[in-house]
């Protein structure tokens, strides 16, 4: 039980620490944004409630420290650049911490003198302002009319709703409105119908507690600071309406990964199953009186194809994540690069609410860091050089995710100086990776690409952030075993982009199989055009290759056969063609049989076949084969 709440507390932690980040970078532009503030607070609130479960005492004590600065900021002042980049400290250092917990169970051995010195320096500015008696939270203003029989004594009313998972926090309801100073009247209600006690859950509370006190209102509402955005207060002489936040919290049911992912491979078997109908069905047709069994089976097969493909999607839709979380965590890391390399960068977020499957977001953090590494050592220039160039001081790289169709596109984008093609071919001949001539041939774009070659790289020397002799092409080999690919553009003097095209999630593809020789492949069927039969005496040598005529069109014929490794094919009367469109060209791929069409879940390949040229991925056959699907444009390169 201890190790699943640790698992769930790590979880949350990390979403809440993101959320911090995300308001923090807000109230740095703005810092009157009240809307940011009252979220940062509500975050260092639950993460000081959840790390008192698990007596991690440093990390509390920070962000308690951490709360009185933002119940500050809330009642007393505008921050200050002092106070957030206090904040953003902590943040850092819990973000640091999880990450230690996650590892070994355990806090870093150094967290107690940390965590002392984050506290020391944001009470230092705190008791630079105010006395700490004084740090109390603003409550929201609030259209909550008191009960008659609280009027006419005079004092504060209080109406405090504990937020539903108040319990997880490490807030006690009760315990909070019992210690309120000059208690002179309470009642507690529901915040919603009890119902039934088989629909009584025990970890959600349901309360709401109103009283009335006869003491100063700055004494009630230092009591109620820690849970200031969940209380109201209404002086009872003067009562002022006005619209009260609305802190509801969407429900979510949080299940294992690992069960997910059987239920999506379950699926996937259900797919290579119902495939098999398709042979039962011809075999039942091809016995005598077999038709009206054969015809039956093609039937159900048909229901099922609905039903497994409907199967297949909303699995694949229960895997999707928000690409938020991740982004949320290079914020820390893009401030520790920077200050190493004594540059000044702001990362920029956007597209974080668009979803991707779960893998390919578990995949994406490596090949990202790697690209922000590059960025900030190789891209951005410091402030001097910038200033030199018209630039801003301050270099921005931001991070872009776009839903394209069934594909997802992100990009990291940054504003330095740019890829120099000569430099990149200099370096690549000085390697022995090209020689002068081959790379005298080359244009600007293929001079970029070759920043993909292993073991390419332009740093000098080996730093703390980059220059490992690591290049881009682990970025490249990552993205291929995601199933897409990565492109590298730049414009020298104005900055670069790296672009990811990934599927967004696991989805059926149309295949259909063909067969040459001995061997069976899959190609897309969102590839092909048509299929044909082409006499021999319509098909023309053009230079060292083979075209037809089809209709007004001439078409290059190429064998798939040869293509894939296999032995030419024996001359024949007519060629069975597949016409494929291939960079919006006709291109005809000779077969020798068109074997089935089916739907599959194709998946990357792995191990040494990954990233082979001209396959898109491989799925399975009904009679257990594997089918590799072809990629008809990477085929004729």
């Amino acid at each position: 039980m201890t190790d699943d709440l640790m698992a769930q507390f790590l979880s949350e932690g990390r979403e809440l620490v993101a959320s911090a980040e995300h308001d923090l970078a807000s109230l740095a532009r703005r810092p009157d944004d009240a809307g940011a503030l009252d979220g940062c607070f509500r975050a260092i609130h639950t993460l000081k409630g959840s790390a008192g479960l698990f007596d991690l005492l440093p990390m509390s004590v920070m962000l308690h420290a951490a709360e009185d600065l933002l119940g500050l900021l809330r009642a007393e002042r505008t921050g200050v650049a002092e106070d957030f980049e206090a904040l953003f400290s902590v943040v850092d250092t819990v973000d640091r911490w999880l990450d230690a917990l996650d590892r070994s169970g355990v806090l870093p051995t150094d967290a107690q003198a940390v965590g002392e010195r984050e506290t020391a320096r944001i009470r230092d500015l705190v008791a630079s302002v105010t006395d700490t008696a004084e740090v109390v939270s603003r409550a929201a203003p609030t259209t909550w009319r008191p009960p008659e029989a609280f009027h006419g004594r005079g004092g504060l009313a209080i109406r405090y709703t504990p937020r539903a998972d108040s319990y997880f926090s490490g807030d006690d309801a009760i315990a909070i409105i019992a210690a309120t100073p000059g208690l002179a009247d309470l009642r507690i209600s529901s915040r919603e119908p009890w119902g039934g006690l088989e629909d009584y859950d025990p970890y959600a509370c349901n309360l709401v507690l109103e009283a009335v006190s006869t003491a100063s209102r700055a004494e009630v509402e230092a009591t109620f600071r820690f849970v200031a955005d969940q209380v109201e207060f209404v002086e009872l002489t003067s009562v002022e309406a006005t619209p009260a936040p609305d802190h509801g919290a969407r429900k979510t049911l949080r299940i294992d990964a690992e069960r997910v992912d059987r239920l999506a491979g379950l699926a996937g078997d259900l797919v290579i199953a119902k495939n098999g109908l398709s042979d039962l069905a011809a075999q039942a047709e091809s016995l005598p009186g077999g038709q009206a069994l054969g015809q039956a089976l093609r039937a159900r097969q048909a229901q099922l194809d609905r039903l497994v493909g409907d199967l297949h999607a909303t699995v694949g839709k229960v895997r999707l994540v928000a690409l938020g979380p991740l982004f949320a965590r290079f914020h820390r890391l893009a401030r520790e690069m920077a200050r190493s390399l004594d540059k000044d960068v702001s990362l920029e977020l956007e597209g974080g609410d668009v979803e991707v499957d779960k893998t390919i977001v578990d995949g994406l953090f490596e090949p990202l860091l790697h690209v922000l590494r590059n960025a900030i050592d190789h891209g951005v220039e410091n402030r001097a050089t910038r200033s030199r160039s018209g630039k801003p001081p301050v270099a921005t790289i931001r991070f872009a995710a776009r839903a394209a169709a069934d594909q997802v596109v992100i990009e990291v984008r940054d504003d330095g100086g740019g890829i120099d093609p000569a430099k990149v071919r200099g370096h690549a001949v000085a390697r022995g990776l090209l020689t002068q001539a081959a790379a005298d041939r080359l244009d600007d774009q293929a001079s970029i690409d070759l920043v993909f070659i292993p073991g390419f790289s332009t740093a000098a020397e080996v730093s703390a952030v980059s220059g490992r002799g690591v290049g881009m092409d682990v970025v490249r080999d990552a993205a291929t075993k995601l199933g897409g690919k990565v492109i590298v553009e730049s414009v020298r003097g104005q900055g670069s982009t790296v672009r990811f095209v990934l599927p967004v999630t696991m989805v059926l593809t149309k295949v259909m199989v063909v067969a040459c020789g001995q061997e069976r492949y899959g190609l897309a069927l969102d590839t092909v055009v048509e299929t044909v039969r082409v006499p021999a005496d319509r098909i023309v040598p053009v230079r060292a290759g083979r075209a037809f005529q089809l209709r007004d069109a001439v078409v290059p014929l190429v064998s798939l056969g040869v293509l894939v490794g296999a032995a030419e094919a024996e001359a024949r009367a007519a060629e069975r063609v597949v016409v494929a469109r291939v960079r919006g060209e006709l291109v005809g791929f000779a077969v020798d049989a068109i074997v089935d069409r089916m739907d599959a879940a194709v998946r990357p390949m792995t191990g040494l076949l990954a990233g082979a040229p001209g396959v898109m991925g491989a799925t399975l056959l009904a009679d257990g084969a594997v089918l590799m699907v072809l990629d008809p444009a990477e085929l004729i390169l």
